[in-house]
């Protein structure tokens, strides 16, 4: 009996902590509104969002602040939720999408369309989705070995990184006189975002929060190794081919819209792991919820720490990331 009530108050406790998390986002969000050069009212906020005055704070909140906070939540939910399950797949702790390489895969097809091809602007998602897909496929048969084995995910990850990694420094070689665009992309940013990145983006968000969700029963299956998994009757291979594709294309989408942008997938699921366990039924909705609220707290800081002046959300990313991953190391 006291064993069922502490379990339910367990229970209790981590979807308290997911609550504290969406309001912590609905927090971020408010926040990012109301900073920047011009500083506007929260009152002010919703008087103009609902009532278009004319004013010039209607078309900063509308135009600028909404459509990018938006932005920036829509990004921190994908990276966050792709480094979750990628971890899931590959049973690695240390496996990020910026890591392993397959952002840098995203990046670099995303680029070749960006420097090379232009005109071509609108299938930068889809050339971003096929680099990710391609970096993963490439991660997954190096680390392969009678199963997937964590030290040579991260092995095979650097590796991959690298390669594409030169591939983008060759591309902004060879295209030079075109680089300027490139150089924000490879920073990560959310400068200039606007509503036609929300819309991009967004179908891509909401087929990766569903499908994460109905996959997470899944996740807990494959997380206890490859022969319990086909012991409880699940098929491994296509398990993981599946949810790889979906942490691919998480990662790509949002690499599509803002550039290369890293470390949430790593910061966002340990720290969720070290709040309420590694229970993907409730890690999903954490982290996404986690997520949004990194980049957007992020994104904010990065533009308003040295205003006027802006500092890709990128960098500040890294400056965070860097010691966290250094932190996991050492454990």
């Amino acid at each position: 009996m006291e064993n069922k009530v502490a379990f339910k108050d367990k229970q209790y406790y981590k979807w308290v902590v997911i609550i504290m998390l969406a309001i912590l986002c609905v927090i971020a969000f408010i926040v990012g509104n109301v900073k920047g050069t011009i500083p506007v009212t929260v009152k002010r906020i919703f008087e103009v969002i609902v009532n278009d005055d004319g004013s010039t704070e209607r078309m900063i909140i509308w135009n600028i602040r909404l459509p990018r906070m938006i932005l920036a939540a829509l990004v921190g939910i994908n990276l966050a939720l792709s480094g979750a399950i990628l971890q899931g797949v590959m049973n690695n702790p240390l496996a990020d999408p910026s890591i392993i390489g397959i952002s840098s895969g995203a990046g670099l097809f995303g680029i070749f369309i960006l420097v090379v091809l232009p005109q071509l602007q609108g299938l930068v998602p889809i050339a971003a989705f096929v680099g990710a897909m391609l970096a993963a496929t490439v991660i997954y048969l190096l680390s392969w070995k009678g199963g997937i084995q964590p030290t040579r995910v991260i092995l095979a990850g650097v590796a991959v990184s690298a390669l594409f990694g030169a591939g983008i420094s060759a591309t902004l070689v060879f295209f030079s006189d075109r680089v300027h665009g490139a150089l924000t992309f490879m920073n990560g940013s959310l400068s200039s975002r606007s509503w036609p990145e929300v819309q991009t983006i967004l179908p891509y968000t909401i087929i990766g929060l569903t499908f994460a969700v109905l996959l997470s029963q899944k996740l807990n299956i494959l997380i206890l190794g490859d022969d319990v998994a086909r012991g409880l009757g699940l098929n491994v291979e296509a398990t993981r081919l599946a949810l790889t594709a979906l942490a691919a294309l998480l990662a790509a989408s949002a690499v599509s819209v803002v550039g290369l942008l890293g470390f949430v997938g790593l910061i966002v699921p340990h720290s969720i792991r070290l709040l309420i366990g590694n229970n993907y039924k409730h890690m999903i909705p954490a982290s996404a919820l986690l997520g949004a609220a990194l980049v957007m707290f992020s994104d904010t800081f990065a533009r308003t720490i040295l205003s006027p002046t802006e500092i890709p959300v990128g960098i500040v990313m890294a400056v965070l990331g860097v010691p966290f991953f250094l932190y996991l190391l050492r454990r």
